[in-house]
């Protein structure tokens, strides 16, 4: 009977670990990753919005075939920004950001990724929107102006490349 005894108590606090376990991984779960709501839509007819337009070349790798495309990017009072690539009638990225969040849409993949603080370096995207205002880039990126309107924009680790011009 005492031997039972014993392992009925081996058995509660095994039991008590386990829930203290899944109670702690249950709080962390909740407030370590929270999903955040879609970015409002864009209505560039109101105020404040500054517009430019121009075309992009992007090559997602160094073996790549190279994607060309239009090219709109926008800002409203440095608050939020948009950059967007379309090939004709299909964007093919939109990337937005807005005070300390961001949201990346890939729309003919059906795939949209969104977070806070900075965004991860493999998506050239918003890094790129926020080159464009001036803002740094995180390595193994580089931004360079080749003339007033043109720039490049490359991974020197994966080889992907965005280069293109804004008027």
């Amino acid at each position: 009977m005492q031997h039972l005894l014993r392992l009925t108590r081996h058995h509660a606090s095994l039991l008590q670990a386990l829930i203290l376990f899944l109670a702690v991984g249950l709080l962390l779960s909740a407030t370590a990753c929270r999903t955040i709501a879609p970015f409002e839509r864009v209505d560039f007819t109101r105020a404040g919005w500054k517009i430019k337009s121009g075309q992009a070349v992007w090559k997602v790798n160094r073996n790549a075939p190279e994607i060309a495309g239009d090219l709109l990017f926008a800002s409203q009072n440095q608050s939020r920004t948009v950059l967007q690539m379309t090939k004709n009638p299909f964007p093919m990225v939109i990337a937005q950001l807005q005070a300390n969040s961001w949201q990346i849409e890939f729309p003919t993949e059906n795939r949209t990724y969104s977070g806070r603080g900075n965004p991860p370096k493999r998506l050239a995207w918003l890094h790129l929107a926020k080159a464009l205002q001036g803002g740094p880039v995180p390595e193994p990126w580089t931004f360079q102006k080749t003339d007033d309107t043109s720039w490049r924009f490359e991974n020197l680790k994966t080889g992907e490349l965005i280069e293109g011009f804004l008027e």
